[in-house]
């Protein structure tokens, strides 16, 4: 493999090497995703920012994938793009204010960590497709909770 696409492999996956943050890397990355957010991506149409969340989930797919194989582990800890998706699909559809982001990173956290089914069942996938998809999925289950916070508010 090209030095190249290793560099750039572990770029993305590592989401610009914050995944050697030296404690609780997905922690972290999940809460520079929701600073991100804070500051850009709430700005952003749904549409835009349902195509940036498609790129990175793409891009991380392929990165995490390739990393994986290079680090010979299915799943590296250095490897934080999936909390990065993970937590922007979570702060889908939530309202404008900092309660609401923090509720979403608490609520992506507690899923991300318990993986309840089918959440866990979704790292069975191959390779990059398995890193990714279950953080999409707690995101996504975060996303209906707030959803659900939200009417019930």
């Amino acid at each position: 493999m090209k030095n190249i696409t290793k560099i750039a492999a572990g770029l993305i996956a590592t989401f610009f090497w914050a995944g050697y943050f030296p404690f609780a890397p997905g922690t972290f990355a999940s809460l520079e995703a929701s600073l991100i957010y804070a500051l850009v991506g709430r700005r952003l149409p749904l549409f835009p920012y349902l195509l940036v969340l498609a790129a990175l989930f793409l891009a991380g797919t392929a990165a995490s994938d390739t990393f994986a194989r290079l680090l010979k582990q299915k799943d590296p800890r250095p490897i934080v793009i999936d909390e990065i998706v993970g937590q922007g699909v979570a702060l889908l559809f939530i309202p404008a204010g900092w309660a609401w982001i923090a509720g979403a990173f608490f609520l992506f956290r507690l899923f991300d960590v318990l993986k309840p089914w089918p959440i866990r069942a979704l790292e069975r996938l191959p390779g990059g497709w398995g890193i990714m998809a279950d953080d999409v999925a707690a995101g996504a289950v975060s996303a209906l909770v707030l959803m659900g916070i939200r009417l019930v508010l």
